[in-house]
């Protein structure tokens, strides 16, 4: 809710301003309004924990979650970090994209919500029955 308000209010100050609404900043304003970010490049060593602490000193960290494989049990690589406050996300953004965790130099954005359908594993468009 809190997203519409602020794209609102961005296209009618745009608007009012030059008969246009400035996408380049409704944009940019846009792409800083979470307080979650996604992290990758991650060292599979890097748990839960470790990530939490490399982040915590920019702002009260909620959540640290590093995504792990349901097969191997192994991490993927990537994880996200949940802060309090949007101001404590903006700083970790900024300050950690492109440096070392772990040995590892990680790339650190802001995390959007997944679009569309979750892809299907039943062999096909029948059920699992192999198109038979």
């Amino acid at each position: 809710m809190a997203f519409y308000n602020k794209v609102g209010s961005l296209l009618r100050q745009g608007i009012s301003q030059n008969g246009q609404a400035p996408m380049s900043s409704m944009f940019n304003s846009a792409r800083y309004m979470s307080s979650k970010l996604f992290v990758g490049g991650l060292s599979f060593s890097t748990d839960d924990s470790s990530l939490k602490d490399a982040f915590s000193g920019f702002g009260d960290v909620t959540d640290a979650k590093v995504i792990m494989d349901r097969d191997t049990g192994r991490s993927r690589g990537f994880g996200f970090v949940n802060f309090a406050s949007e101001d404590a996300a903006n700083s970790a953004l900024t300050a950690m994209d492109g440096q070392e965790l772990n040995g590892r130099s990680i790339r650190v954005s802001v995390a959007t919500e997944r679009t569309g359908p979750r892809p299907s594993f039943n062999g096909g468009y029948r059920g699992g029955d192999g198109g038979f």
